[in-house]
């Protein structure tokens, strides 16, 4: 008979080590908090501990994509190329921890299985995989938002007798596929990735595609002394501007619609922002591309003659191009030489529109009555997204109502970072927040900096309890779902809304009102005494 763990009592748990997770952890400490930090991998990355797959690469400019707070971070890293590639990402992160000195208060190979509030201490109870039981006033779940992978219930998957790869839990040996026949399933962020460089190996490589993807080469080069100088030289300028615009990156607008101007005057603005390789500048180009369908066909129409420019066969270009939802109501992808990938000889298409997935068999995949003999089948089949990570642990709060109970019509947040009947728990870029339509990092350093501040104003109060009131909740959740009504998002069956998990709520699980208002309205929160909130 085993012994019961004797529970640790910290000020505050953090769960994940990704940007957000070392940086909570960071400021934690600084105020002098006694802190406990679980993390499921072998060291610090979040996503991108997991993400190895070949290509895996960020879709935001590396500069941009790193924390600000810190001079001498800032000071002390370089970058080498425009978009870093994980590997570049993980050594970042890792140097960041190293410097912050935070690494000693994670526990590493360790899942959160479960966290109940007690009602009567007003303390959470964490337990691990491992057996860890600790005590914690503060609850932090800085978990990310594509850190769940999602694989679909594919008929037949365990009778396939090659080998199955998912791109976010990649081996970190890495896979060899030369001579091998590989199928690829999906074409999002990390298939447009990994299919270029897969086809360079494999002796065949059949992409199962469900649906076509809007994607832009990323011009991917190594960055100048004079860019990384330059950056340096002027990161408060970049400060200010990711606090001051929706997105959390500097672009500039039109001041005219895109229906106002002549065909030929958008095709000359879209082609100058094609060549700046940033999807941004592309969807941010006149002010009603996502608020307007008709507007929108024009920049999609434009993505789709890029897509007929490389691929020779155009029956393929017709296949390879999206027609079924908006330009930007699903991830515009950045990829390097995908569509060109399609004209190698050793490369076929699939489309499961019309040719549908019917199972795996122990040779490969039928589709469409046709059996495709494999070797290997990589998943890039993505997350569950933002919410997934949450209800993978078994959260409950006041009466023993779990997060899965509460959430089950979709997800219901006060600003994305609490939920009533869950006191004392923040998440860091939850649903109902910037999160995943901004600058991540931006809208982590602001959760992070806003959660930090109200935790030490507790502290000096002497509180013992912080909840959002339901009318509050009620009130963030409807909006949310009003302001994504006045755009293109719901048009998208896309992880945005859920729709890529079968029985998930189908609703935005992004505040869409940009990370500018956001921060204003945070902060307004925070100066009227935490309006929304009930403090004990």
């Amino acid at each position: 008979m085993g012994t019961e763990n004797t529970a640790e009592e910290f000020d505050a748990i953090v769960v994940g080590a990704g940007f957000s997770g070392i940086y909570m952890v960071h400021r934690l400490r600084e105020m002098g908090l006694t802190v406990r930090a679980f993390e499921a991998a072998e060291g610090v990355g979040g996503t991108w501990f997991w993400n190895r797959y070949p290509g895996a690469r960020c879709d935001c400019i590396s500069m941009e994509y790193a924390y600000t707070f810190s001079p001498e971070l800032i000071d002390e890293w370089e970058w080498t190329e425009r978009y870093p590639a994980q590997p570049e990402i993980l050594r970042y992160l890792n140097f960041a921890a190293d410097r912050l000195d935070v690494k000693k208060h994670f526990r590493f190979r360790t899942r959160v299985d479960s966290a109940r509030f007690d009602d009567h201490t007003d303390r959470w109870t964490i337990t691990t995989d491992s057996g860890d039981v600790a005590v914690t006033k503060y609850f932090v779940t800085a978990v990310g938002c594509l850190s769940t992978s999602q694989t679909p219930d594919f008929p037949g998957l365990n009778n396939f007798r090659g080998a199955t790869y998912h791109t976010a839990d990649w081996p970190r040996e890495g896979v060899d596929f030369t001579g091998k026949r590989v199928g690829v399933i999906g074409t999002g962020s990390s298939g447009v990735q990994v299919i270029p460089l897969v086809a360079e190996q494999a002796e065949k490589l059949t992409v199962f595609q469900r649906t076509p993807a809007f994607s832009l080469d990323c011009g991917n080069r190594p960055l100048t002394e004079d860019e990384k100088r330059e950056f340096k030289e002027n990161i408060e300028t970049f400060k200010a501007t990711s606090k001051t615009t929706p997105s959390g990156q500097y672009t500039d607008t039109l001041e005219v619609g895109a229906l106002d101007h002549s065909p030929e005057e958008r095709w000359a603005v879209y082609e100058e922002r094609w060549n700046r390789h940033r999807a941004i500048d592309l969807i941010a180009a006149y002010p009603d591309l996502f608020t307007n369908r008709e507007a929108n066909e024009t920049i999609a129409e434009f993505f789709r003659s890029k897509i007929r420019a490389v691929v020779q066969d155009p029956e393929l270009a017709e296949h390879l191009s999206p027609r079924t939802y908006p330009l930007g109501a699903k991830r515009i992808t950045l990829d390097t030489n995908y569509f060109q990938t399609f004209n190698r000889e050793n490369v076929e298409l699939v489309s499961l529109r019309e040719a549908p997935l019917e199972e795996f068999t122990d040779k490969g995949i039928r589709a469409g009555g046709t059996e495709h003999e494999l070797d290997a089948v990589i998943l890039a089949t993505g997350f569950d997204a933002i919410t997934g990570p949450l209800l993978k642990m078994d959260i409950s709060g006041v009466g023993g109502e779990t997060l899965r109970e509460k959430w089950q019509d979709g997800p219901v947040t006060y600003l994305g970072i609490a939920v009533d009947g869950f006191p004392n728990m923040f998440m860091l870029t939850g649903p109902g927040s910037p999160n995943v339509l901004t600058n991540v990092v931006c809208a982590i350093e602001q959760h992070v900096e806003w959660t930090a501040d109200c935790i030490e104003r507790l502290e000096q109060r002497g509180a013992r309890r912080f909840e959002a009131l339901e009318p509050y909740t009620h009130d963030w959740t409807e909006l949310n779902n009003e302001l994504a009504k006045g755009t293109l998002y719901p048009e998208g069956n896309s992880w945005y809304t859920g729709a890529n998990v079968p029985g998930k709520p189908r609703v935005i699980m992004s505040y869409v009102g940009g990370l500018n208002t956001y921060r204003e309205i945070c902060d307004d929160v925070a100066a009227e005494g935490y309006r929304g909130f009930a403090i004990k």
